[in-house]
């Protein structure tokens, strides 16, 4: 019966533990002839074996073709043989490493190649001659020591971290695509505080030094993982290559990670975390991003080139499971992130952390598909989790249903905090328009034909985003101008309800004026929400602040002027002093109620309160100068004169001034 030759006999064993035979040490002369795996090698001197060796490989393979009897096995197959065995025996003698002896590593390199050539002829043959069994069986027992011996080599080696910066700044392989990190973003990333700035500054500082040291190879050791991986490769040990080097690269790049300052958190433990901690840890993740994506890959991808030059398809596999495995940490993170309580505070650090993942780009085109898929599954769940967060704030309005009215009509806490909310919002407009109008796409939402004609033509390509207002200057309509349009009518609704709670219609214009003006210098200090709002909105606004001006003056100083009309004060043609008295009396009474009570009112913005006080001055000054100047005569010198014109019209004047202030304070008297 025909005997085959073994496959795969001494399958490779990272511990080599009992699994090759005890070998003896024979005194066969090392030498240096062949080719090197980095190289050709120049021998030193001829050896004579190694030729004969390729004569009967040559031999053998035209026996194999013609399928004719294989030749004798020469004794030059086992002083070959004998010579890897003592090459490997001096290595473990002597205690030294490979790549302290450029000879000596070659000449194992030159004769490990010869013998893979032994093995991958000798096992095309199906044959029962015993002596190519043998010698078969040999070559791969060899061959398996050897293995062993650079897998222990290229893995003492990959482990010796040895602070190094020339790799890390391109002197071994240079990069010139490399560059330092991007600054981080100067959008408002908590609504809260400005944890992300401050952090971001201290960690800049603290880990430009250690990027510099990684990976931490010295240009020898990069030159030797090279030539064993290559000897490795060559063997028909590609697969136990990558093994060894991707285990310890992913074990250093982990570390780095950490270092760097993101943690491994499970999904449990980010459920459990509190907010301010939580986002914290997001801000940390977002910043490594940054440096992975700008340092750290660049570096990585160098190395993995350096190391596996001679083999690109086996490079680019390699450094693509590496970032695949930092990516996967990074996408846990986010998914865990999105299985957290959503609220509308949280949306800023979500939309940070969708659009760190979202511009990884060129580096998640490089993985496999289903990690591409997993991927882009995670950034769509963020962007879902940013909607519900953005929609979250329509319910923080509607829930405050607060009974009790703000002292002296001032800005309400909820305009304050909503229009806050949609300027940082606004800074993200791009990218709240790109997952709104996946939203749309997704759920299949219908909008109007007038809306999808402005969406067509303000959208930027594929982004959804409007680009300023139309012609006519409404808003160009998109899903999430809609949505902004949405919070705002129902926050002008609530605003409106929370006026009905002034008993004092006067005060009930003060608050509309008050958080109206607010509502419309935040509009218009913003440019992203201006454009979406659109100068028609912004002048229906305006419109609004002026009814609410004049609805004041008609409720507090209509009342001031009836005391001044001049009609009634004659009767039969002759002045009625009693009734020139009784309006002296009730304008006196008037002015120090006003004064006494809007004293205490509150207008916040500084220009609007200087033109209600300058309107108010215009309409009352010149009416109490008139009346005091045609009436003042009635009333008998002395002290019916004080006693009914206590204010001069200078008087009136300043007491206006003193409007609005929100700091009550005592009426001086002033006598003519």
């Amino acid at each position: 019966m025909e005997q085959r030759l073994p496959e795969n006999f001494g399958s490779f064993s990272r511990t080599c533990n009992g699994d090759i035979p005890a070998l003896s040490v024979h005194d066969s002369p090392v030498t240096t002839s062949g080719a090197a795996a980095m190289g050709d090698f120049s021998p030193s001197h001829s050896f004579d074996s190694l030729d004969e060796v390729d004569k009967f490989l040559e031999v053998l393979s035209q026996s194999h073709e013609a399928k004719s009897d294989p030749p004798p096995v020469p004794d030059a197959v086992e002083s070959l043989f004998k010579t890897v065995e003592s090459i490997i025996s001096n290595y473990d003698k002597s205690n030294s490493k490979f790549g302290q002896d450029e000879k000596e590593d070659a000449s194992l390199v030159a004769h490990l190649n010869r013998l893979s050539k032994v093995i991958k002829i000798l096992g095309d043959f199906s044959t029962a001659e015993s002596d190519l069994v043998a010698t078969f069986n040999r070559a791969s027992t060899i061959q398996h020591l050897a293995m062993c011996f650079l897998d222990s080599e290229f893995r003492t080696v990959l482990n010796s971290f040895k602070r190094s910066s020339s790799f890390a700044t391109g002197n071994c392989v240079p990069d010139s695509g490399a560059g330092p990190p991007p600054p981080m973003s100067s959008k408002q990333s908590s609504f809260s505080r400005n944890f992300h700035e401050s952090n971001n500054q201290i960690s800049d500082s603290e880990n430009s030094t250690e990027e510099d040291d990684f990976p931490g190879y010295q240009p020898e050791e990069i030159y030797n993982m090279s030539k064993i991986a290559a000897a490795m490769i060559s063997s028909g040990y590609q697969s136990e290559c990558c093994l060894v080097y991707g285990s310890v690269r992913r074990i250093a790049l982990n570390n780095k990670l950490e270092k760097l300052g993101h943690v491994n958190l499970s999904a449990e433990e980010i459920n459990k975390m509190d907010w301010e901690t939580l986002e914290g840890e997001i801000a940390a993740a977002i910043d490594v991003i940054h440096r992975c994506s700008s340092v750290l890959f660049s570096v990585e991808r160098n190395l993995c080139n350096a190391v596996f030059q001679n083999h690109p398809s086996i490079y680019t596999e390699i450094f693509s499971d590496l970032a695949s495995n930092v990516i996967d940490r990074f996408f846990n993170f986010a998914n865990a992130i999105t299985l957290t309580k959503c609220s509308a505070e949280k949306l800023f650090k979500f939309l940070d952390i969708y659009e760190t993942l979202r511009d990884l780009g060129s580096e998640i085109e490089n993985l496999s598909p289903t990690v591409k898929s997993e991927i882009y599954d995670t950034i769509i769940r963020l962007g879902q989790a940013a909607v519900s967060m953005f929609c979250d704030l329509e319910n923080s309005i509607r829930r405050d249903v607060s009974r009790t009215p703000v002292p002296s009509g001032a800005v309400h806490p909820l305009t304050r905090y909503t229009m806050n909310y949609l300027k940082y919002a606004c800074e993200y407009k791009d990218t709240l328009e790109q997952v709104f109008l996946q939203k749309q796409k997704t759920e299949g939402e219908n909008w109007d034909s007038s809306s999808s004609k402005s969406d067509d033509s303000g959208s930027k390509s594929g982004s959804g985003s409007v680009g300023g207002a139309n012609e006519d200057g409404t808003p160009k309509t998109s899903p999430f101008s809609i949505q902004l349009n949405t919070v705002m009518d129902l926050l002008d609704e609530n605003l409106e309800m929370k006026s009905n709670l002034y008993k004092d219609p006067a005060l009930r214009n003060i608050f509309l004026m008050n958080n109206g003006r607010y509502i419309l210098q935040k509009i218009k200090s913003s440019t992203e929400i201006h454009d979406m709002m659109g100068v028609t909105w912004c002048r229906r606004r305006s419109s609004d602040l002026r009814k609410y001006h004049k609805g004041y003056t008609r409720e507090t100083w209509g009342r001031v002027l009836q005391c001044l009309r001049h009609d009634g004060i004659q009767v039969n043609g002759k002045m009625a002093k009693a009734v020139v008295k009784e309006r002296f009396k009730m304008f006196n009474n008037a002015i120090e109620d006003i004064h006494k009570t809007q004293s205490t009112w509150v207008v916040s913005d500084e220009q609007m309160q200087s033109e209600l006080r300058v309107s108010v001055s215009a309409v009352v000054i010149p009416a109490y100068r008139s009346f005091l100047g045609r009436f003042q005569q009635c009333l008998t010198h002395g002290r019916q004169t004080e006693k009914y014109i206590k204010y001069q019209p200078e008087d009136i004047e300043n007491l206006i001034e003193g409007l609005f202030d929100g700091n009550p304070t005592s009426m001086a008297r002033k006598k003519t």
